[in-house]
């Protein structure tokens, strides 16, 4: 566990001097939901709390160097616990949430605390997220429970509820764009800055900004223009085009249509483009030609397969329901 990375990020600085400050007080929560968009680094960030909890330093915390810290840097610390999503699971299972919750209700093996992240937690179903409520409800003593989602995440209500609330927000867009220059591998040096494009596909989240490299960018973009192309000509299968989209990237993939959809509007009706697509557009209904309110319709349904994949949706089913509407409004 490289729980030291988190100090690398300059917009968890806040967040971390908030925990620091609340464990010196003696007023660590037991339960913490952490409510950030990909790309901000909110497991980093729980890998840090994690050795913030666990350090038995007396001093600086974490040291990295006493035998919790040395632990957790080689994943074998008995007390730190984690649960994410299964490679190719929709869900996470009941049997997940079973054990971690056994495990946080034992004796502290090395007399300290005990810590248990759930990673993805919009994917735990109904009776995994009830299945915590107990331990919500009455935790054992020196007990930490982390709980990462995405801010429209549908976790039920009497969860969220027994949690404190922790709201990771993007750095601003100057502070992202010096960061990455810095810190990206192969970042031009020549002061050129190349990350605008990225940046605004990331939502502002710098991690995932790093990810859509030029290149990968530039393949997103070309793969993108022919998808709608093939789209708009009825000449591609959408349910072979929803899974290629699945296999790669599909949440950058929805947002690159969102900004695609916003640019030709705003083109259609002689408006300033613009990469961003934070508000949706709104405009008299006598403007509302049948193929604007067509492109609002495709608009609309994109967002809503964004809001919606923190649920444990069947993802690939929803993507090809998108592009059969698609085919639709592009097709007119």
């Amino acid at each position: 566990m490289d729980f030291l990375s988190a100090d690398s990020l300059p917009w968890l600085k806040e967040p971390q001097r908030r925990l620091r400050s609340a464990l010196e007080m003696g007023h660590l929560p037991h339960s913490l939901l952490v409510l950030s968009v990909p790309g901000l680094g909110a497991e980093h960030l729980a890998n840090w709390m994690t050795a913030l909890v666990l350090c038995e330093s007396q001093a600086t915390r974490p040291c990295d160097a006493c035998p919790s810290c040395r632990l957790l840097r080689s994943d074998t610390h008995p007390d730190a616990h984690v649960v994410r999503l299964d490679e190719d699971a929709q869900q996470i299972k009941i049997d997940q949430v079973r054990e971690l919750i056994e495990s946080l209700t034992l004796k502290s093996y090395r007399g300290g605390y005990k810590v248990g992240v759930i990673e993805g937690a919009e994917a735990l179903n109904a009776n995994g997220a009830n299945a915590f409520l107990k331990t919500l409800e009455e935790p054992s003593a020196d007990t930490v429970l982390i709980m990462i989602a995405r801010p429209n995440h549908r976790l039920p209500a009497t969860v969220a509820s027994r949690c404190l609330r922790l709201r990771l927000s993007p750095p601003a867009t100057d502070e992202a764009l010096a960061w990455l220059q810095r810190n990206a591998p192969g970042a031009n040096p020549s002061g050129a800055n190349p990350w605008h494009a990225a940046l605004a596909l990331a939502g502002g989240a710098p991690l995932l900004a790093m990810q859509l490299d030029a290149e990968g960018l530039a393949a997103i973009d070309a793969d993108m223009r022919q998808s709608i192309t093939e789209l708009a000509e009825g000449s591609v299968d959408v349910t072979l085009l929803a899974d290629r989209w699945f296999r790669s990237n599909p949440g950058v993939r929805i947002t690159w249509l969102e900004n695609w959809i916003t640019r030709r509007v705003h083109a259609a009706l002689g408006a300033v483009t613009s990469q961003q697509t934070a508000e949706p557009v709104r405009l008299p209904a006598a403007l509302l030609k049948p193929k604007i309110r067509a492109l609002f319709e495709l608009l609309d349904a994109a967002r809503d397969v964004r809001r919606l994949a923190s649920t444990g949706m069947n993802q690939q089913l929803a993507l090809e329901a998108l592009l059969v509407g698609g085919r639709t409004a592009l097709g007119k």
